[in-house]
């Protein structure tokens, strides 16, 4: 991830920072009965999927200024809908940040209770789960040990976003698939991911 990405997320005030799988299940369950919750509005639906196009399926995972302001605007917004989702996201992303900047692991435990808290919420909620959140719960369920479950997760995403190259590389370092690397190289060789994975 680059540096900017880093900042941001790290400098974003929770006022909440859950530390555990059952703290964040509590947490997220405060920050939702407080929640505006309306299927039909699509705007953090959206954000999510700019943040993935733009971060994880991008060559260069770079994000905007206008991106991060349009986070920022629709995070402190109390009018937000489903701003519980969003919130959630971000305490995420905020997870990792923090761990990734003090050199530590990530909680799995949080980040798989929280992946599946965004699975079934935003499943729930828009019908549909977005890419970016396979993706997280692969990682974290391949951090956890769990490879076999990443695999189903990942074979799950790549159902629904076949043309996800995260997705792709995960699914080929969790497996080794040759036809998944030739697509990958012949592809995607500047893709950031393919590159960092040194996938050749």
């Amino acid at each position: 991830m680059k540096k900017l990405i880093l900042a941001f997320f790290f400098c974003i005030s929770l006022n909440a920072f859950a530390q555990s799988g059952a703290q964040v299940k509590e947490l997220f369950q405060k920050i939702k009965e407080g929640a505006k919750i309306d299927k039909n509005d699509r705007t953090v639906y959206d954000i999510m999927d700019e943040f993935y196009n733009k971060n994880l399926q991008a060559e260069n995972d770079e994000m905007t200024p206008e991106t991060i302001q349009r986070i920022e605007k629709t995070a402190s917004n109390p009018d937000t809908k489903n701003l519980h989702i969003l919130m959630l996201f971000l305490m995420y992303q905020q997870h990792i940040s923090r761990t990734s900047m003090a050199g530590k692991a990530p909680d799995t435990e949080f980040q798989i209770e929280a992946m599946n808290l965004l699975e079934n919420e935003t499943k729930d909620i828009y019908g549909k789960v977005p890419a970016i959140i396979f993706i997280y719960k692969a990682e974290a369920l391949d951090g956890g040990g769990k490879k076999n479950e990443a695999r189903t997760v990942l074979d799950q995403g790549l159902k629904e976003y076949p043309d996800s190259v995260p997705l792709k590389v995960y699914r080929y370092l969790n497996t080794k698939d040759e036809v998944l690397k030739n697509d990958l190289v012949k592809n995607h060789p500047n893709h950031w991911m393919v590159q960092q994975f040194g996938i050749k």
